[in-house]
């Protein structure tokens, strides 16, 4: 016998965290924008973890606001598939593509 089923919706798995409230995303990118900030100002470069599509928008997002406030474009590169790079455009050493230093892979 086959039945079908109306009005059903998939739960989120149990370890799935919520999505931030409006209030939280708001108190975390500018938590972003002055760690991230200060980091960049600092070094000339940051990276951060970036897990989710979420993750790598509020990152473009910080690396825009980061551009308005200091006039000087921010750049934000992936790493790998797990990793952001948000660096000051002009200031990168050439021919590398590591902040680690000239060479490093």
């Amino acid at each position: 016998m086959i039945r079908d089923l109306y009005n059903v919706r998939t739960r989120p798995a149990e370890d799935a965290p919520e999505p931030l409230t409006t209030e939280e995303e708001a108190r975390f990118r500018a938590l972003l924008f002055t760690e991230l900030g200060n980091r960049i100002a600092d070094e000339g470069w940051a990276r951060y973890p970036a897990y989710t599509r979420e993750d790598r928008r509020r990152l473009v997002d910080v690396a825009h606001r980061l551009t308005a406030h200091w006039g000087r474009q921010v750049g934000v590169e992936a790493e790998d598939e797990c990793r952001l790079r948000l660096f000051l455009v002009g200031d990168e050493v050439p021919g590398t593509s590591s902040p680690d230093g000239p060479g490093t892979p």
